[in-house]
């Protein structure tokens, strides 16, 4: 199996531009390491909770049991768990990318990891806000567009991914 290095790649351009900026500019540079070292700082704890689920999923959850929910086998269970996932899904986006990336690798289909992230923008605890603003009109069809906009953009990412 071919070892994905795309994070040692990209470690290795931020490693370099920090570099030559910090040759160029050590003042500025300075700055933004000590901005992106209290983002990391922040992210830490989110960081161990994804890795702490990544690991749960290891060890008590088979392939077959991956592929049975989300695999290409999965039919409307599948899509349904991606969309309600979606939405009951919290935090910077970022954070869930190991935990689907792990997900994809066990087996989960690309469309439902689209249909996942795309459900991401209806936001449980903003609602009765958006209500308040907008109407409940204005939010039940925002929401029920969403979903369906993150059904299609699932169904025509796993049409492409085929290809």
């Amino acid at each position: 199996m071919k070892k994905n290095r795309s994070g040692l790649v990209m470690l290795g351009i931020v490693v370099l531009l920090y570099l030559v900026l910090g040759i160029l500019h050590p003042d500025k540079t300075a700055a933004a390491l000590w901005a992106s070292l209290g983002v990391l700082k922040m992210i830490i704890p989110i960081l161990l909770l994804v890795f702490f689920l990544m690991a749960l999923l290891n060890a008590y959850i088979d392939e077959k049991a991956i592929s049975r929910h989300m695999g290409e086998e999965s039919g409307m269970k599948g899509w349904l768990l991606a969309l309600f996932g979606g939405i009951l899904s919290h935090g910077p986006g970022y954070v869930w990318y190991p935990l689907l990336q792990n997900l994809r690798e066990q087996g989960a289909k690309d469309g439902l990891i689209v249909a996942f992230i795309y459900a991401r923008a209806i936001k449980i605890p903003w609602i009765p806000l958006m209500i308040t603003y907008f109407g409940w009109t204005f939010t039940l069809v925002y929401t029920f567009w969403v979903v369906v906009g993150a059904w299609l953009q699932g169904i025509v990412a796993q049409r492409l991914m085929r290809k």
